[in-house]
């Protein structure tokens, strides 16, 4: 197990021309020329993850002399348009080399994570085992080499995205995602969001450790933050081992949490219609936020491209049927309902996605997207988007803590780069 690479810190800014020489580097000391290699980068959901400019390099790297195919870490996500793979990896890599990760149907299993463990990780808060199901086209299609590319950066269900997750569940089965999410749920998401050791973090490492690590698998992991209002390259991690991630956590943890002194008392988020098109996605505002809006506070995302709740059609069901209505509300739906308890994922969505009676959470759409009976039958608010942005314009409005009217906001531009929470929970 080796770390190849570990660049970074919380002022670096790793250009192009330094990230090629590090990918260089990487594949000069593989010791082997690949002969099929299969590149693991994220969706458009991660847009600014920086993975589709590294998956565009590798594959002209590796293709003159490799079969080089692409298949995203989808998820549950629905599988990527040709508009969104331009978008997202270039003009450059033909289509035909992208393949379709299914969560439902294109995954084997390969092992169990028995329920002891699951008890164990979870502090006894759940006991049930977990199978292990991973993509059979990462399995059988015979690949010397699997690069998985993505973006370390808190996230809710398992404390730090990317690492083993971007193969357990990113190319991973319905029992995993599912389980995973409502064991995130069941310990409690605020003691999850932004900590590297977390009982979901255990359970995937487990899994790979035990069932997957056999793989020629590399992880080729960036850290992005913010410098003069543009993202930039903070970090480039690469390595097989878990050591490369966590110092890929400790520089996220330093650049990608926004620690406050204060609660917010109004928050405003605006979600670009260019990654954000679902609450499933978009209520990466309320994740992202929860921690540190006050009581009684209001939170306003600005949504106009959100026209659906689930991207999978009956995840989106499930969420117009039970609503965001708080955790007594989905554990009670798990326990009464088989559809909800067969889709513990969504279940897991749901009480992610309340605020669990604390706050006020107003959806701004575009009512031909996404209509006021449709955004209030799930347990939301609802403004007109375009009536709402002649007050909180996204153009005019700036990262952080300004007056608009005589009122004091905070807004925030990508609720996907970070996290916010208050100074004194993360001492």
């Amino acid at each position: 197990m080796t770390t190849f690479l570990a660049d970074g810190s919380p002022e670096r800014v790793i250009t192009n021309e330094e990230k090629h020489r590090h990918l260089d580097a990487f594949l000069a000391n593989l010791g082997f020329a690949p002969k099929k290699v299969l590149l693991l980068p994220p969706d458009h959901t991660r847009l600014y993850s920086d993975a589709g400019p590294i998956a565009d390099y590798l594959y002209k790297k590796l293709s003159p002399s490799a079969q080089v195919d692409l298949l995203p870490a989808l998820g549950t996500h629905v599988a990527m348009n040709e508009k969104q793979i331009r978008m997202m990896f270039g003009p450059d890599i033909p289509l035909d080399r992208f393949l379709v990760h299914d969560w439902r149907r294109g995954v084997r299993e390969v092992g169990v994570v028995p329920s002891k463990k699951l008890k164990e990780f979870s502090g006894g808060k759940v006991d049930y085992e977990m199978k292990v199901e991973i993509s059979k086209i990462l399995l059988d299609g015979g690949y010397d080499l699997v690069l998985s590319l993505g973006q370390i950066v808190p996230h809710e269900v398992v404390g730090m995205a990317n690492y083993t997750k971007n193969v357990c569940v990113g190319v991973g089965g319905s029992d995993m995602i599912n389980k995973s999410h409502f064991l995130g749920a069941a310990c409690n998401m605020e003691t999850i969001l932004g900590r590297t050791d977390t009982p979901v973090r255990a359970v995937f490492n487990y899994a790979y450790d035990k069932f997957v690590s056999h793989l020629p698998i590399y992880f080729i992991l960036t850290v992005i933050g913010k410098e003069k209002g543009s993202l930039v390259l903070r970090g480039l991690y690469i390595g097989d081992d878990v050591d490369c991630f966590r110092q890929g956590c400790a520089l996220s943890q330093q650049v990608n949490l926004d620690l406050l002194d204060r609660p917010i008392k109004k928050c405003v988020v605006y979600l670009t219609p260019k990654e954000f098109n679902s609450t499933w996605l978009g209520n990466k505002s309320v994740y992202r936020t929860r921690m540190v809006i006050a009581d009684d506070g209001d939170l306003i995302v600005l949504a106009p491209g959100v026209h659906e709740f689930g991207e999978d059609p009956e995840i989106d069901r499930l969420i117009r049927k039970y609503g965001y209505r708080g955790t007594p509300a989905t554990m009670r739906a798990v326990k009464e309902n088989e559809d909800i308890r067969n889709n513990l994922s969504a279940a897991a969505h749901l009480i992610h996605g309340s605020s669990e009676g604390r706050f006020k959470i107003t959806y701004c759409t575009d009512p031909k997207k996404l209509s006021r009976e449709e955004v209030e039958g799930v347990g939301f608010r609802w403004a007109d988007y375009h009536e709402t942005v002649k007050k909180y314009d996204p153009e005019k409005l700036v990262d952080g803590y300004q007056t608009v009217d005589g009122e004091e906001i905070y807004y925030i531009s990508n609720p996907a780069l970070g996290l916010w929470a208050l100074e004194k929970d993360f001492a």
